[in-house]
């Protein structure tokens, strides 16, 4: 996307950093460090105005010292590249410590917030080549719970539901933010919010908002914006057309995630507030491969040359799971973090099936031997069932029931 000329604004669209997150209980802080460079890059190069951070700026409520300290690196390089931040709290941060300095911050065009109070409280950004202002209204992670006795009481239409769900309680923090957009005609306007929205693609690397996203909020709650940046889903995607998007993680964060492009947006407001968007891929951290065979066939398969440097998923087909099986995958794929055994006798079998499989056994010295068949994917060893016997012996077990 080239610079563009006359009164458009350009701004960067990030969320669900995750700072201080593993991966199989891998540390990222050094990768996540990687695309904090490339987002600061990309703000200069492309003399972005805005970045966005629509939540989940940590991974956790108490992060580690050394995660929020590459947030505020972070946000002090972006600023020196000339670029306002507004950043809001998502349900993986603690509203109350992610925003504690937010009114002296934004003193130096630095917003997060974590408090819906004051999402109706837009910061006002004046373009570089002039035209109208943009009105960015940042609306945190709201919890219905803890924040729907308080909207209902501050709205001027409450609701007549008296179980406020996650669309409700959007709808009244929006009808506020609303009232105020209305009081500025002619700005163009830019929502940031953290939710689940109904038509999203998830991840199985996110925290769910609700028993089986049955309170999804619906795309057209978020009418009237000429942006709305959300957080929450971890695939880039729009809902609604450029207008209406998420932008993704930077990094993966969990095997579902093995053919997402992570990307950041960079959007073009024009004069009128209408968007253009440009996915920016970020290029940047392991790749994820998951990989199914015998582990021989793994192990001198030369196409498989591309997974040695990426994080590993390993199913192996063998009929009995090899002896050291991991520590052999290791050899040649270094980062294998998840190792399954896939048993062709138990294919297609649910669980209970297995259990009932057990439990016929005709005496407690064959279901002890069926279990371990069951729980190894093979049979015992001659030395294994002999120690097998001799437990199940030493237990006072030996005769029939």
């Amino acid at each position: 996307m080239a610079v563009s000329e006359g009164s458009a604004v350009r701004l960067l669209h990030t969320s669900d950093w995750h700072l201080g997150r593993s991966f199989h209980g891998h540390d990222l802080l050094a990768a996540q460090a990687e695309a904090m460079d490339r987002l600061v890059e990309l703000s200069r190069e492309a003399a972005v105005e805005l970045v966005v951070i629509a939540g989940d700026l940590y991974d956790r409520a108490i992060p580690p010292a050394e995660a929020v300290r590459l947030f505020t690196d972070t946000v002090a390089r972006l600023r020196s590249n000339g670029a306002a931040v507004v950043a809001i709290a998502g349900n993986h941060d603690s509203h109350v410590r992610v925003s504690v300095y937010d009114e002296l911050l934004s003193a130096l065009e630095v917003t997060i917030r974590g408090r819906w109070q004051r999402s109706d409280q837009p910061v006002l950004l004046s373009p570089r080549s002039g035209g109208s202002p943009v009105a960015i209204y940042p609306l945190p992670y709201l919890e219905p719970l803890l924040d729907g006795p308080g909207l209902q009481q501050n709205a001027e239409q409450p609701l007549t539901s008296q179980r406020l769900r996650h669309p409700e309680v959007t709808e009244l923090a929006l009808n506020r933010i609303r009232a105020d957009l209305a009081r500025r005609p002619g700005s163009r306007s830019v929502l940031v919010a953290h939710a689940f929205v109904a038509g999203g693609s998830s991840s199985e690397s996110e925290r769910e908002l609700s028993v089986g996203h049955a309170e999804a909020v619906p795309v057209a709650m978020f009418g009237g914006f000429h942006y709305v940046a959300l957080g929450h889903l971890h695939r880039s995607q729009q809902l609604d057309g450029p207008r209406l998007a998420y932008s993704g993680t930077p990094l993966p964060y969990s095997f579902s995630e093995e053919s997402h492009v992570k990307s950041v947006r960079l959007v073009e407001l024009a004069a009128d507030g209408s968007p253009s968007v440009e996915a920016v891929p970020l290029g940047v951290g392991r790749p994820l491969r998951s990989l199914s065979g015998d582990l021989e066939k793994l192990l001198r398969d030369p196409e498989l040359a591309s997974a040695e440097q990426a994080w590993v998923r390993a199913e192996l087909t063998d009929p009995l799971l090899p002896q050291q099986a991991m520590a052999r995958l290791r050899q040649r794929f270094p980062h294998v973090v998840e190792l399954r055994h896939r048993r062709p006798e138990g294919e297609g079998l649910s669980s209970s099936a297995r259990s009932q499989r057990i439990r016929a056994a005709s005496s407690p010295e064959q279901r002890l031997l069926a279990f371990f068949a069951d729980q190894q994917g093979r049979p015992p060893l001659p030395a294994e069932e002999q120690l097998l016997r001799q437990a199940l012996a030493a237990a006072g077990r030996t005769g029939e029931r």
